[in-house]
């Protein structure tokens, strides 16, 4: 499971930037541009995240399909989870909506109207696949919330081999340790995104937050392979068209 450090944790300083490849490049404003964006705020973190979250709704309708319907009516418990679950996912996917978020994203986790939030799912239906599922959910409403640590400790605990939110997870998780300031475990779990499956999506998103972090780690070779394998392999993704901006920014670092 991953874990994060006591509060009061530092990584090390960054070594400063030689002046000479910020005074010299023709490209310093763009570069000045790109580390804003790469900067540990919690802008950068929920980058991309209403796309990433407005795709769960079709998701959990093929996870559930490859559950299986007779498994649901073979198991009354199952059954009666995603029953329940149903008004906490309402919550969630309107507080993606940004109406009244934070209250929302606590109704999904907490209940309201007398029905069961994410978090009762869990306790009261563990082991079962919509507990699974909820994890998930609690996971992403607490990194929304910026709860960091609680959106670790849920998304840990959701397990799924599905082609998107399974390395959505483990970036969310990555996302939280950004904002923990604990940067080689936020680079260990991206690296574990983009790994968990090869896709247009999710693959190059979490090969340029990786790359992002390695420089921020100084480890310019590791993120010049993310930044090549971005422009090589998914070269009409977002992320490629600032691929070539990176790699002269990495390359003249490591120099």
């Amino acid at each position: 499971m991953a874990t994060y450090k006591k509060r009061g944790y530092k990584p090390k300083n960054k070594k400063e930037k030689e002046e000479v490849v910020e005074e010299n490049s023709t490209t310093a404003e763009v570069f000045n541009t790109l580390d804003e964006g790469a900067s540990k705020t919690e802008e950068w973190v929920v980058k991309n995240q209403k796309y990433i979250i407005g795709v769960i709704g079709a998701i959990v309708l093929v996870v559930l399909g490859y559950l299986g319907y007779d498994e649901f009516i073979a198991e009354p418990a199952e059954k009666e989870a995603m029953n329940e679950m149903y008004t906490a996912k309402q919550y969630f996917d309107d507080a993606v909506s940004g109406v009244s978020s934070d209250s929302l994203y606590n109704m999904a986790l907490n209940g309201g109207e007398g029905k069961y939030g994410m978090l009762d799912i869990i306790n009261e239906y563990g082991g079962t696949p919509a507990a699974n599922q909820a994890n998930y959910y609690a996971g992403m409403a607490y990194l929304n919330m910026k709860d960091y640590q609680n959106a670790i400790t849920y998304l840990s605990d959701f397990k799924s081999d599905d082609v998107m939110l399974d390395p959505i997870a483990k970036g969310g998780i990555g996302d939280a340790f950004v904002q923990l300031n604990q940067l080689p475990e936020a680079l260990e779990y991206y690296e574990k995104a983009f790994k968990a499956n090869t896709n247009e999506f999710t693959t190059p998103l979490y090969l340029m937050k990786a790359a992002l972090v390695a420089m921020d780690l100084e480890q310019y070779d590791t993120a010049l392979d993310y930044l090549k394998r971005i422009k090589n392999e998914f070269p009409t993704s977002t992320e490629a068209s600032n691929t070539e901006v990176l790699i002269g920014k990495a390359e003249a670092a490591s120099s």
